[in-house]
């Protein structure tokens, strides 16, 4: 059986990172799938929402270069990062911050619907305390791009606070709300919380650490894996290496905690499952 080896979110700097040499580093080393994610960009100013096209397409256009550049499948996900709700807070008001991010959504969904991403994302509400009108306008927010997801038919990725059973209940209540699948619903930067009584449906992205994946496959294999590399020469190797995701699975395998089945479930059944026919 070939095994594919994908990891499920990274992001590649277009300036200051090394960009497509990661890409072929994750390459070299048995890497096959790479979903890109977009991050707010010092370079590009965002005043207005439809801003978000220029961000937006500095990130698709990494992804066309590492498909033209390297044998990689690669896909990239856009969609308003959370933490954006607060600059836009600061300088026009909650009301108008709030209304950009919700036409961030709109247009990220165009982004998926014309093939040019594969889901929607990182999107969500800040991984850090807010104060509680903050917190409402996110979830709003989020509620909003779950509703485009149902619309647009497509997965969303969600950064959130650190994720647990109750908030993971949470979360797939709110995608239910809203006629959205929970198992289009991807928990990015998620502890292995495989078990449906912890994860309530919704898909976790597993940070690749060693033990995270050895909790995760002795629970099962319905997840994904992802290192959340930043590409950023100051923080080299973070959050972890471009080449653990395969190095990871190589390891996992050849010492049979991993099997062939399992493998080819958590690198492609599950993320075909997730966001659909165009993942190949």
């Amino acid at each position: 059986m070939s095994i594919p080896i994908l990891d499920n979110h990274v992001h590649l700097e277009p300036i200051k990172g090394r960009n497509v040499d990661s890409a072929r580093e994750f390459e070299k080393l048995g890497g096959t799938h790479l979903i890109i994610s977009h991050l707010p960009y010092d370079h590009v100013e965002i005043s207005k929402a439809d801003d978000f096209r220029t961000a937006f397409d500095v990130t698709v256009n990494i992804k066309d270069r590492v498909n033209k550049e390297t044998s990689l499948h690669a896909y990239a996900t856009v969609g308003p990062y959370p933490v954006e709700l607060l600059s836009f807070q600061r300088r026009y008001g909650l009301e108008t911050a709030k209304q950009i991010m919700m036409e961030g959504m709109d247009i990220a969904a165009e982004y998926v619907a014309n093939g040019r991403a594969i889901a929607i994302g990182e999107v969500g509400r800040p991984h850090f305390p807010v104060g509680e009108e903050v917190w409402s306008a996110s979830n709003d927010i989020l509620r909003h791009g779950m509703q485009v997801a149902r619309r647009t038919g497509c997965a969303i990725v969600l950064h959130t606070e650190g994720a647990t059973p109750e908030s993971m209940k949470e979360l797939a209540h709110m995608a239910e709300s809203v006629g959205l699948e929970p198992g289009r619903v991807v928990k990015h930067y998620s502890p292995p919380l495989v078990h449906e009584d912890e994860n309530f449906g919704l898909v976790p992205s597993v940070l690749a650490g060693k033990s995270a994946v050895q909790v995760a496959l002795s629970k099962g294999d319905r997840f994904m894996l992802e290192t959340d590399f930043l590409d950023d020469p100051s923080r080299p190797g973070a959050v972890l290496a471009i080449g653990t995701v395969p190095r990871r699975t190589k390891t996992l395998m050849e010492k049979g905690v991993m099997s062939e089945e399992a493998a080819h479930k958590i690198h492609h059944d599950v993320p075909r499952a997730v966001y659909g026919k165009a993942f190949v």
